[in-house]
């Protein structure tokens, strides 16, 4: 690049830095007070807020900020939905499958989904299908004064930690088992009794004997919470969750107040941090599961062909009744459904088989 192009891109970028600083000062500045459903010090879960919040308070140059309340301090994560949507709280960060008795069980399918598609996948169609507006009209249609944005995602989970070794479905019948979103649904017609504890709560009902196992998250999260002092059969795949979506909700009123560059920015800047979470989550798994086999004693266990079948028949007849029961529920799986055998096309001949995942049995 010769110097007169170069000083022509130059003074390019600096016009375009002076003309957003100007916008950004112009506008009033905004402050998010952010109550968050997991602690910050979940590295690969909760931390992605407290990331959100420390790059765009930088990037914003002060113009709108992000202040991060941990779980219980401003109010209850369980109240985070309709805290926004009411104006008690400006902004929030959770996930739609904690929200379930307020939205029914669609809003599970913006969250996680059984035999679901993977991140990549997912994000095509919360992006490029109609995944984001689908799930802003849920909101819409319930008169909940919200605006969303995608704002996290993880890959797969592990799909429980047991007391026993868990070989034939017969073995689940019974279990009382934390469990989280449209998988618990699936559970329950396993024969096992599902709550959905709070992940401070898990550790002591499972030393209490108050329940018998438990999903949470991803080996590298499930060690900050203890359970391999407990449970020593880990199993996987991440059936129930092959990737899970987490959003930023901002109350409706406040984000129609915000400027034009504002929002663009905390819109960017989420979009960075799916990006960021998904890295982070990737990174840091291994490296646990490599100490939970040599020194914490838990056995990686992979679900049995004919455990998987059944999981996969089960969810087959849940989709079946929360379609019958809810017309929106309907509308919005066959619309991922449609997108899904599009993109299987490019799946079919786009990638190798994924290292590792050709099991002898």
């Amino acid at each position: 690049m010769n110097r007169k192009l170069i000083s022509v891109v130059s003074a390019a970028a600096l016009a375009l830095s002076v003309a957003s600083g100007a916008v950004l000062a112009a506008e009033k500045k905004t402050l998010l007070k952010v109550p968050v459903y997991f602690g910050t010090h979940l590295t690969g879960l909760g931390s992605t807020p407290k990331w959100l919040a420390d790059h765009l308070n930088v990037a914003s140059g002060g113009s709108v900020k992000i202040k991060v309340y941990e779980p219980g301090k401003l109010i209850p994560p369980k109240e985070i939905l309709e805290s926004v949507a009411s104006g008690k709280v400006n902004a929030g960060y959770t996930t739609p499958g904690y929200n379930t008795g307020v939205l029914g069980a669609k809003g599970g399918i913006f969250s996680a989904v059984p035999f679901g598609p993977d991140a990549p996948e997912f994000l095509a169609w919360i992006y490029y299908g109609e995944g984001r507006k689908l799930w802003q009209e849920m909101y819409d249609k319930k008169g909940l004064n919200v605006h969303s944005i995608p704002c996290g995602i993880t890959a797969p989970e592990t799909s429980g930690w047991f007391n026993k070794p868990i070989d034939k479905p017969a073995d689940l019948q019974g279990l009382r088992m934390r469990f989280f979103g449209l998988g618990a649904l699936v559970m329950e017609k396993m024969g096992v009794s599902t709550s959905l504890l709070p992940s401070s709560e898990i550790f002591p009902a499972l030393e209490k004997g108050a329940i018998d196992a438990t999903e949470f998250s991803m080996p590298a999260i499930d060690k900050l919470l203890g359970f391999h002092k407990i449970l020593k059969f880990n199993y996987y795949p991440g059936w129930h969750q092959p990737a899970t979506v987490y959003e930023l909700l901002v109350n409706g009123d406040t984000w129609k107040g915000m400027g034009e560059t504002q929002q663009g920015l905390l819109e960017m800047s989420c979009k960075a941090a799916m990006l960021d979470g998904l890295a982070l989550g990737e990174a840091i798994q291994f490296p646990q599961m490599k100490e939970n086999l040599q020194k914490n004693g838990v056995e990686n266990r992979y679900w049995s062909p004919e455990i998987l079948d059944a999981f996969e028949g089960k969810w087959n007849e849940v989709v079946a009744e929360e379609s019958a029961k809810d017309p929106e529920f309907k509308a919005i799986w066959d619309n991922m459904q449609s997108f899904r055998s599009d993109y299987a096309i490019w799946n079919k001949w786009a990638f190798l088989p994924r290292p590792g995942t050709v099991r002898e049995q």
